[in-house]
Order: C-alpha cells, then sequence, then structure tokens
C-alpha cells in the first residue's frame, strides 16, 4: 500500500511520466507552478468538465451558459471590490529570498514577535511591503494607466455583469442561474502541491439568481447538490466534509459560505465553495455602472435586485483530487500463477481519459486489420486507444495505471469465431463478446 505521506510524490510520477501532466516550457528551465496537460490529461479534465457541464446545465432548466470575455473593463473588478480585497501583505527572507505571507508566518510564529523563514528557518526578513494577487496588462500599444486592464481572478463577475442581457435573451424567470468554465489568473505567493495552487487555471462556476428571502434554502440546496456532485463521480465520503467559514475569515462580501473540503496528503484543503453572496455584486455594479439591474416578478408584481448563490470550484485541484483518490496498488496474479504489483486508476468511467483500449495478440495480419477496424469504430463513439507493443500482461498494466475501463483483446480465434475477450479494469474479469455485438457491450456499461 501506497501511505498517506508520499502518496502525492508517487501520483505525481504517474501523472508526468504517463503524460497527464508536463512541466510548462521544460527545455528552457520550466516556469514556476506552470503545468502543461498532457494528451491523457486534457481527456481527463475535459470528461470532469463535461461531468460538471451535464449535471449544472444540461439536465436542469434553470441554468443556462456563458462563456465571456477574459478581459473586461477595469470598473468592473473596482465595484467588486477586488482590487482593493486583492492585495496582500509580504515578507522576503534575507537568506533564501523565499517570499510569504505575512499573516501567515505571523500566525506560525515560534514566540511573540519573531518570524521563522518556512524554508530555511531564517529570522531575518526585509520590509513587509503590499503585492497585489491580480496580473495586470495593458490593452494596446500604449503601456500607461489609460489602458491597464486586469486579468480576470474569477469568472463569476461576468455572469453578474451579463445577468440583464442573458435573462432576457434566454426568457428565464427567476430563479435561474448562469454557469461558465474558463481560465482565470492570480498572481499567488505562494505555490504548491502540483496544480493545487497556480498562477493560472480553470474555474467552474454559477451565479444562481434567487428571490430575496428563498436564498438561505437555495444555498443549502446547492451546499447537497455539489456535495453529492463529488460523491457521484468517486470520491469516498470520508475523503470529503463541509466546512462553515467562520466571520473573521477573507470571504468576500458573502452573507455565508461553506468549503467543501478534499483530505490531501497534506491535509484537508478545500476544492469548492458554495457561497450566498446576498446582493452585493449586483448592487455595487448598479451603484458603479448607474445601470438597472434590478428584476421584475410579474408574478408578484414587485421588484427587486437578486440574491446570488455561487458554486465556484477549480477544474485543476479537483482533476488532482480525484486522480488521488483513484490511485490504487494492489497484488494482483500473474499467469503463471504468482503475483505482481499492479497500480490501477479507479477512476469512474466518465472521467476516465480513454474508455477502452484494443489490444491485438499478435503484429500479423489478419489480428491486425480487425483491431484497427475496431479501433476505428470505438473512435466514432469514444475515446478509444490501440497498443500493440509488449506482452498483453504489460499492455493490461499500462492502461490500468491510466485508468482506461475496459480492454479489448483480439486474439488468433478472433478471426474465425469472430469474437474478442473484453476485461473489465477493476475486477478484472472477462466476457467473450462478439465483434457485432462489442459497441453494443460496451455502450450498456459505459455511462454517458
Amino acid at each position: 500500500m501506497t501511505s498517506t505521506a508520499n502518496l502525492l510524490d508517487v501520483v505525481a510520477e504517474l501523472a508526468t511520466r504517463r503524460g497527464l501532466l508536463l512541466p510548462s516550457s521544460e527545455i528552457y528551465g520550466g516556469l514556476r507552478a506552470s503545468w502543461d496537460w498532457g494528451p491523457l490529461g486534457v481527456e481527463l479534465k475535459r470528461n470532469l468538465k463535461a461531468a460538471w457541464w451535464h449535471r449544472t446545465v444540461q439536465t436542469r432548466g434553470d441554468v443556462v451558459g456563458l462563456d465571456a470575455a477574459i478581459l473586461m473593463a477595469p470598473r468592473v473588478w473596482e465595484a467588486s471590490g477586488h482590487v482593493r480585497a486583492s492585495t496582500e501583505v509580504v515578507v522576503e527572507c534575507t537568506n533564501c529570498s523565499a517570499r510569504f505571507p505575512y499573516e501567515q508566518l505571523a500566525r506560525e510564529a515560534p514566540a511573540p514577535g519573531v518570524l521563522e523563514c518556512p524554508s530555511c528557518r531564517g529570522r531575518s526578513f526585509r520590509d513587509p511591503r503590499n503585492v497585489s494577487l491580480m496580473f495586470k496588462t495593458f490593452l494596446g500599444p500604449a503601456e500607461d494607466a489609460a489602458a491597464a486592464l486586469w486579468l480576470r481572478t474569477e469568472t463569476g463577475q461576468s455572469g453578474l455583469i451579463d445577468y440583464p442581457a442573458v435573462q432576457a435573451a434566454s426568457r428565464r424567470k427567476l430563479p435561474f442561474g448562469i454557469a461558465q468554465i474558463g481560465k482565470v489568473f492570480r498572481n499567488e505567493i505562494e505555490t504548491s502541491a502540483l496544480v493545487f495552487r497556480t498562477h493560472e487555471f480553470e474555474q467552474m462556476e454559477l451565479e444562481f439568481f434567487v428571490e430575496p428571502g428563498t436564498d438561505e434554502r437555495w444555498h443549502e440546496d446547492w451546499v447537497r447538490e455539489r456535495l453529492g456532485w463529488h460523491h457521484d463521480l468517486g470520491l469516498r465520503p470520508e475523503s470529503l466534509r463541509l466546512r462553515e467559514h467562520g466571520y473573521d475569515e477573507h470571504t468576500v462580501h458573502a452573507k455565508r459560505a461553506v468549503d467543501i473540503e478534499y483530505l490531501f496528503p497534506f491535509g484537508w484543503a478545500k476544492l469548492e465553495t458554495v457561497a450566498n453572496r446576498a446582493d452585493f455584486g449586483l448592487a455595487q455594479h448598479q451603484r458603479h455602472s448607474g445601470r438597472d439591474l434590478s428584476y421584475y416578478d410579474q408574478e408578484r408584481d414587485a421588484r427587486y435586485i437578486p440574491y446570488v448563490i455561487e458554486p465556484s470550484l477549480g477544474v485543476d485541484r479537483c482533476v488532482l483530487a480525484f486522480l488521488l483518490d483513484a490511485y490504487h496498488a494492489e497484488e494482483a496474479p500473474t499467469a503463471a500463477g504468482g503475483t505482481e504489483k499492479r497500480v490501477v486508476l479507479r477512476l469512474d468511467p466518465r472521467l476516465a481519459p480513454m474508455k477502452a483500449a484494443v489490444l491485438p495478440l499478435s503484429r500479423k495480419e489478419p489480428l491486425l486489420q480487425l483491431a484497427r477496424q475496431l479501433t476505428a469504430e470505438l473512435r466514432e463513439r469514444w475515446m478509444a486507444d490501440y497498443d500493440d507493443a509488449g506482452s498483453i500482461g504489460r499492455r493490461y498494466r499500462r492502461q490500468d495505471e491510466v485508468g482506461t475501463p475496459y480492454c479489448v483483446t483480439v486474439d488468433f480465434e478472433s478471426g474465425t469465431d469472430r469474437a474478442v475477450t473484453v476485461r473489465e479494469r477493476d475486477s478484472m474479469a472477462q466476457d467473450r463478446v462478439g465483434v457485432d455485438r462489442l459497441t453494443a457491450y460496451l455502450d450498456e456499461r459505459l455511462p454517458r
């Protein structure tokens, strides 16, 4: 069994070796906390986003989608309070030049008034200074104050400022929501644990607009809904918990906020926040823009500024949690009667990068022709792999460790009996299936 202490290192090695994650700009020495999602990683990430979209948008009649621009008018972030709130006091160690939030070191101080560097244990620091957690850029050729913009730190603000147009175009009545998946940028002082905390990441966020007075009930509903989504996709219940935000926490203008936390190898940490933001966001944008952002309820003959329930989830961090939770190392029987180590990612089939792999026992015809034909047919429906290199046992292991739910073996009898052997990943049970029934067989077992 892999210990909790080194699970992160083991999964990191697997992810980089198999091309789920690649260090960005590696040929130039890399860039701190920057990762590229490789061929398998991009499929896993795409499947996770699709699962969120299916549950949050497609299967509901009260949520619509949005894909907003990353660059927005600077006044958006001034009105929202992000420019003012996204400033942190930082200190720099004079010995190793590492930078840390002053508040963090003050909390962890070995003695009152004594700061200690977590990296080198030095106790000498340069004077504290304010650092913006927002990335600044410029629109056009002039790099002056008039052209300054911010890269967005969240997707939710575009849902708020586009809410009147989206509501009118979609003809939705309250309650209804605006969902979005997109890149966001945060100039984090500290980065850590692969993709757990990085400067650039993707976010899945929902702005759900409700009538004031119904917000507390809707907030509870969305907390249950979001926790259920994580459970449904395979995260173990004992690895998840709810944590209520305290009054002293840095929750930007929330009436109430609840974190869904996951037990990472380094401890409990946030996966998602479900916040009741009341009417603060819309009221601020109405005040700063001069535009009416109220909603007219025809049935009640009433006009009000909606309250907003906001579930917000980081895609990259969530993928890391699913990888850690799915990793298993076990002893498996061999054909010779012994055992060997088997590493398997027990990912829900909806998340698995490849749904099936076709493995011909020989590189000779007509096995190759039939294997290629079956691969092409499967690829019309799902992402499917093809592997004809090495022993069949080794090929099974390669597919197990990237979470492929089914392996299809084309053997020496397949040409005559027109059947293949289908092996299921978790149980390693095998079925003999006719070639003409293969697609239907997998279709019955692979959830949509």
